[in-house]
């Protein structure tokens, strides 16, 4: 049983590590900023549009890179729960009660 615990955990690390790798890239309605975020939630690129920025105020940048980083999150999330989900129910043992 232990080892089979051992096993599952080591499977979980694994894919920890392999959401390192995985993407997912948002942008924001107008496509003026682009944003890439690995599954593990780290932002690997961000590049916004040097026209946006000159006819943009300050507030509507902030507020569309906050929209757009927050929806990659999201993203990013959904694509980390799903892969533990899957790897926790394949390698997990079957323990009566949990």
């Amino acid at each position: 049983m232990m080892k089979k615990l051992q096993e599952a955990q080591g499977a979980v690390e694994e894919a920890k590590k392999r959401m390192d790798t995985v993407f997912v890239d948002e942008q924001s309605v107008d496509g003026n900023i682009k944003v890439s975020v690995s599954a593990s939630r780290v932002i690997k690129s961000l590049s916004i549009n040097p026209d946006f920025i000159k006819e943009a105020d300050t507030e509507e940048l902030e507020d569309y890179l906050i929209l757009t980083i927050n929806k990659a999150l999201a993203k990013a999330e959904g694509v980390f729960d799903t892969e533990m989900a899957a790897v926790t129910k394949q390698n997990m043992p079957n323990i009566p009660g949990l």
